[in-house]
């Protein structure tokens, strides 16, 4: 009996998994326009930041938005397309949020831009080679599963904290608390009046399952915050000028269109720099720091959103799944030799799932409109903090509701979860919170004469931070 499906339908197992070619299109519409906002945000967040030199990447202090955000939507693009021919799965693809703050706060200031994507670059590969060697299942055995929920949780409230002064919400000062909300205690200019509409719209939205509704709260609150612009001339922030818009002043732009291209920041990475640079040991810290949370991420997202989409069996793996995971570990690989940061497999991939994508053909469509996005990425340009920052309070929000899953009964897990979730954001450092969650955790584990549950690489892991926070001391003593 002949198979009367079309090539398409067979090679991406349309029929099998009960799908249509219409379901997979509109799915993979859905997905794209649920996290389209990361062409948005990464450039926002890693293209303004400086390195040791005082340099924004691509060289020159004066960030090139556009550019970035061009490499952004292409590496997404390529890699969404990856997963969906190679894994055959509904999952897409983009710079991860969490880890392009970690490198834009505490790596690239420590080193040059190249440098800091050099290591992400290495992080992919240490993955692949995990991915190949079937160790990265045990090593994500080896971390208690509370403890990597804490991890997302952490990332998700620093997030948070960086749209809140971002936006200007919270600040700085000088004297007294070490933060206070808007201008001397008072939400007293237009910029900030912006960012509480736009927050509360973008929440509402989100509340009400509105497909996209992150991406329509960017563009929405930029709309609002070009007429305020407009009427009130508000102007950039600056010390003399602190009621102004913190980052671009939002103007209708010149051009709409407009093509940068992103193969040029494919020449600004270093592999190996860091080493030298930042010195051994802090180097392997930051590509370990980044390995454990994109390894952690990703595993937790496949699962959930392959559990949405019936693809789980009842082993609790999914079909494809080493294709699925050397696909991810490619994200790091090429966003970091794309100067764009760690791309890992996003959760709002469920989107899709809910409208029905099964297969791979659904990545494929939601690839190829991050391709068409390079196109307009001078749209970036506009955006101020104002209108992106109420987007990083959301999805710090969404990374946060997976606290329900630690339970706060249990000391021996709970106090080593807290530690790992309030020092990211009060320390400002990813790291800082993954050091003090694993080295806590093996020392309550000790103390309570447990200490044969650890898992060996527990120990290790513990030990290095342990180090990471004593190379100021250690420093001083070898007089370096």
């Amino acid at each position: 009996m002949s198979d009367s499906r079309t090539a398409i339908d067979r090679y991406f197992s349309i029929t099998e998994r009960g799908s249509t070619v219409s379901r997979e299109v509109r799915g993979g519409l859905a997905t794209f326009f649920t996290m389209a906002y990361i062409v948005v945000l990464n450039p926002i967040i890693i293209a303004n930041g400086k390195d040791i030199q005082g340099e924004v990447i691509g060289d020159g202090t004066t960030p090139n938005v556009a550019l970035v955000a061009a490499g952004t939507a292409f590496v997404a693009g390529v890699l969404t397309i990856l997963m969906g021919v190679i894994a055959r799965v509904p999952f897409a693809l983009a710079a991860g949020l969490g880890l392009n703050a970690f490198v834009t706060f505490n790596i690239a200031p420590l080193m040059t831009w190249e440098e800091a994507m050099g290591l992400i670059f290495l992080e992919g590969i240490v993955i692949g080679i995990l991915v190949l060697t079937g160790l990265r299942v045990a090593v994500f055995r080896a971390i208690p599963s509370q403890l990597k929920t804490a991890i997302s949780v952490g990332i998700g409230l620093f997030i948070a904290l960086i749209g809140f002064v971002d936006a200007g919400f919270v600040r700085r000062v000088a004297a007294g608390p070490p933060l206070e909300m808007g201008i001397g205690g008072n939400l007293s200019s237009w910029p900030i009046l912006v960012f509480v509409i736009g927050l509360l719209a973008t929440a509402a939205m989100v509340a009400r399952k509105v497909k996209g509704a992150i991406l329509l709260g960017i563009a929405g609150t930029t709309l609002i915050a070009i007429v305020v612009e407009a009427l009130t001339g508000s102007g950039a922030s600056s010390p003399e000028n602190p009621d102004g818009w913190q980052l671009n002043v939002p103007a209708w732009p010149s051009e709409v269109f407009g093509f940068n291209n992103p193969l040029v920041l494919f020449a600004e990475f270093d592999p190996f720099g860091a080493f030298s640079s930042a010195g051994l040991l802090l180097a392997v810290l930051f590509v370990f720091t980044l390995l454990i949370t994109d390894f952690f991420d990703t595993m937790g997202t496949i699962v959930g959103v392959g559990r949405q989409a019936d693809l789980v069996k009842e082993d609790g793996t999914l079909p494809r799944t080493r294709e699925i995971l050397l696909v991810d570990s490619l994200g790091a690989v090429v966003g970091g030799a794309g100067s764009v940061s760690s791309n890992t497999t996003y959760v709002e991939s469920a989107a899709g799932v809910g409208e029905g994508a099964r297969t791979g053909l659904a990545s494929v469509v939601t690839g190829a409109l991050f391709l068409v996005a390079i196109f307009f990425a001078p749209l970036v340009q506009i955006v101020p903090y104002e209108a992106a920052a109420p987007a990083l309070v959301v999805v710090g929000f969404l990374m946060m509701t997976a606290i329900r899953d630690i339970d706060w009964t249990d000391y021996e897990i709970a106090i080593p979860a807290f530690l790992t979730i309030v020092l990211m954001p009060f320390t400002y450092s990813i790291s800082n919170g993954i050091g003090a969650g694993f080295v806590s955790y093996v020392l309550i584990k000790v103390v309570r004469g447990k200490a044969r549950e650890i898992h060996p690489l527990m120990w290790a892991v513990a030990a290095l931070f342990v180090l990471y926070f004593a190379l100021g001391p250690i420093r001083v003593m070898l007089g370096l």
